[in-house]
C-alpha cells in the first residue's frame, strides 16, 4: 500500500484540523503581504481601524452565518476552550443571588475535564450521565434532575474523544444552558436562542488554534463575575468589543476568510449535507464489515465529525496505522484514553478524503481479514 499517485495526503487530526484551501490561498494574499503604510495586516496595532474593521467583519459574518439574535454578544478571546472551563463558572456563579451550583452532564471525556475544572470554583452536581453498561451514547435527556440554585447547565456537545454527540439538546428551563460546541461548531445550524451561552475552540472549524468563540446572552452579562481575572470576564470583554487585552489577531483574520468561505459554500445547511454525506459512507464501511472494523457508539449518537471506531483484532491496530500513512491517510490515531482509531471530518475535509480513507479500510480488510 502505497501512496496514491496524485500524492495526496489527506488530515484526519482532531485538531487543530485541516483548513479549506481556498482559505489558506487567500491568506496569503490577504495576511502575509505589506500594505501601503508598510505593515502587513497581522502586524498593525489591534486599536486601529483595520484590525478593528476585521474584528467587527468577522463578527458580522457570524452572526449572518448562525442567525445570532441581537441579545447575544460574540466574542473572539484568546486561548482554548479549556479556559472556558474555568471561565464559565467564575462568570455565571452567583452566590449573592443564591446561585451557587454548576450543573454539568457527564457525556465522556472532555464533559469530565469541564467538570474538574469547574469544581475549582463552583458546587458541582452531575445531573446526567450515560450508563456506562450500555452502548456509549449521550445522556439521555429525559431524566435530568437539575439543583436549586443552579447558575447554569453544561453540557459538551460532541464529544471528540470518545466519538459521540447529542442527537437532541435537554430542555433546562429557566436554568441557562451552556455548551462546548468545540468539535461541532459551524458543522450545521445551530439554534442559538436554545443557549445561555455556547463556546468554542477555533482549531476544528474556525481556524487556527489559540482562539475561542464566546457567545454569551445579554443577561447573563450581568452577573458580578467577582472571581474572574479581567481578560476572563466576559462583561468587560464585552463591554471593550473583545479587546480588553490584545486579541488574537491573526486567528480573527483566518477565521473571517473561514466564515466567508463558509457563506461562499452554501452557508451551515450546505455544510450538515456535506458533512452527513461524509459520515454516513464511512459509518456504511465500518458497519458493513462483517465486524472486521466496530464503532462504539450507538447509531443515533455518533458524531459526524468525530469518527471513533476499532479494529476487531486490536493487533492489528499498528499495522493499520502504518499503512494508512504510507497511503497518505494520517492521524487516525485515536485518543490515547480510549485508543483504536478515529477520523475526524469538520468542514474542510472533502468527499475525496473520506472516500480515500473508505478505499483504503476495504483493501486493508481484504489483505488482513
Amino acid at each position: 500500500m502505497t501512496l496514491s499517485s496524485s500524492g495526496t495526503v489527506w488530515n484526519f487530526a482532531a485538531g487543530p484540523s485541516r483548513l479549506p484551501d481556498a482559505v489558506l490561498a487567500r491568506a496569503g494574499d490577504v495576511l502575509f503581504r505589506r500594505g501601503a503604510d508598510g505593515a502587513a495586516v497581522i502586524e498593525r496595532p489591534f486599536t486601529g481601524n483595520a484590525v478593528r474593521a476585521v474584528l467587527e467583519s468577522a463578527r458580522e459574518r457570524l452572526t449572518q452565518l448562525l442567525d445570532i439574535p441581537a441579545n447575544y454578544h460574540v466574542l473572539f478571546l484568546a486561548g482554548g476552550a479549556m479556559h472556558q472551563f474555568s471561565a464559565v463558572p467564575m462568570n455565571l456563579i452567583d452566590p449573592a443571588s443564591g446561585l451557587r451550583t454548576a450543573a454539568y452532564a457527564d457525556s465522556g471525556y472532555w464533559s469530565r475535564r469541564a467538570m474538574r475544572e469547574a469544581a475549582r470554583f463552583a458546587e458541582v452536581s452531575v445531573v446526567a450521565r450515560h450508563d456506562g453498561s450500555q452502548a456509549l451514547a449521550a445522556p439521555a435527556e429525559d431524566n435530568w434532575r437539575l439543583p436549586q440554585g443552579c447558575a447554569y447547565c453544561h453540557i459538551t456537545a460532541n464529544e471528540t474523544v470518545d466519538g459521540l454527540a447529542y442527537p437532541a439538546w435537554p430542555n433546562t428551563g429557566d436554568v441557562p444552558l451552556v455548551a462546548d460546541t468545540t468539535s461541532s461548531f459551524l458543522s450545521a445550524p445551530l439554534d442559538i436562542a436554545r443557549f445561555g451561552l455556547v463556546y468554542a475552540s477555533a482549531q476544528k472549524n474556525i481556524g487556527p488554534s489559540g482562539m475561542t468563540v464566546v457567545i454569551v446572552r445579554e443577561d447573563l452579562l450581568r452577573r458580578p463575575a467577582q472571581s474572574a481575572p479581567s481578560p476572563l470576564c466576559y462583561r468587560l470583554q464585552a463591554e471593550q468589543d473583545g479587546c480588553l487585552n490584545t486579541p488574537p489577531v491573526m486567528a480573527i483574520h483566518l477565521a473571517a476568510l473561514v466564515f466567508q468561505w463558509i457563506a461562499e459554500s452554501g452557508g451551515l445547511s450546505a455544510m450538515a449535507e456535506a458533512n452527513r454525506r461524509k459520515a454516513e459512507l464511512l459509518y456504511r464501511a465500518i458497519d458493513g464489515s462483517d465486524g472486521f472494523y466496530t464503532a462504539p457508539v450507538i447509531a443515533a449518537h455518533r458524531s459526524i465529525t468525530n469518527v471513533r471506531f476499532h479494529l476487531a483484532d486490536v493487533s492489528l491496530t499498528e499495522r493499520f496505522l502504518s499503512d494508512a500513512e504510507k497511503a497518505g491517510l494520517i492521524h487516525l490515531r485515536g485518543h490515547r484514553h480510549v485508543g483504536g482509531l478515529r477520523a475526524s471530518l469538520y468542514n474542510a475535509m472533502p468527499l475525496a478524503g473520506v472516500t480515500a480513507l473508505v478505499n483504503f479500510m476495504a483493501e486493508f480488510k481484504r489483505c488482513k481479514g
